[in-house]
């Protein structure tokens, strides 16, 4: 039997609630080590530490404020349901980022361990929320409705935005944590290219 030919087990309300607490509590706490270390990732979470760094503005307000545009596009491509889990799980990424700096005490965080942790805990987070028809919303989200639209291929595009993302974070950050955030990107997506696979999770939301 194919793995497309399985039942599904359909999420109960419970299990769909526990996921989102546990995925955004997990990207708040590789947040967390990556502010401590003074590194970025892509996407609107990269645009959130930008604007921290530069400004000294909180991430969760950053990210919060910055993920309000995208809504619009993801109603019109994921409809309703997904949209309103997405703004869920950002609301509470942008509060448990913030509460997590009172919760645990960092003094300090060796920088390539604090990258490849932070972008595995992040890459976890994310992959619990994906499993339960969750995003972070934000670049996905509009990379997904530009192929829609102009064709352009999604995963091109989410590149190249990530790529300038980092590019400008060299006029605020050293060129080692830039170097160190490109790594935990490729550790953050390695955990989700290696486990969010067609037909190896069933469950639906």
């Amino acid at each position: 039997m194919e793995p497309q030919d399985l039942p599904t087990d359909p999420h109960r309300l419970h299990e769909d609630v526990m996921a989102m607490l546990v995925g955004t509590l997990f990207v708040a706490l590789g947040v967390s080590f990556y502010t401590q270390a003074m590194l970025l990732t892509g996407s609107t979470a990269g645009l959130a530490f930008l604007l921290q760094y530069a400004t000294g503005w909180r991430f969760g307000v950053g990210f919060f404020l910055i993920n309000l545009p995208f809504y619009w596009l993801a109603i019109r491509r994921m409809g309703w349901s997904f949209t309103l889990r997405t703004f869920v799980a950002i609301a509470l990424v942008s509060v448990f980022s913030e509460l997590t700096a009172g919760w645990i005490r960092i003094e300090w965080m060796q920088p390539l361990y604090a990258s490849l942790m932070g972008g595995s805990l992040i890459g976890i987070g994310m992959l619990v929320l994906f499993r339960h028809r969750t995003s972070l919303g934000g670049i996905n989200i509009l990379s997904l409705f530009l192929q829609d639209r102009y064709g352009w291929r999604a995963g091109y595009v989410q590149l190249g935005i990530d790529g300038l993302i980092m590019l400008v974070a060299l006029s605020v950050l050293p060129l080692e944590r830039v170097g160190l955030s490109v790594l935990g990107a490729v550790a953050l997506n390695l955990i989700i290219a290696l486990n969010h696979k067609p037909g190896r999770y069933m469950g639906v939301s």
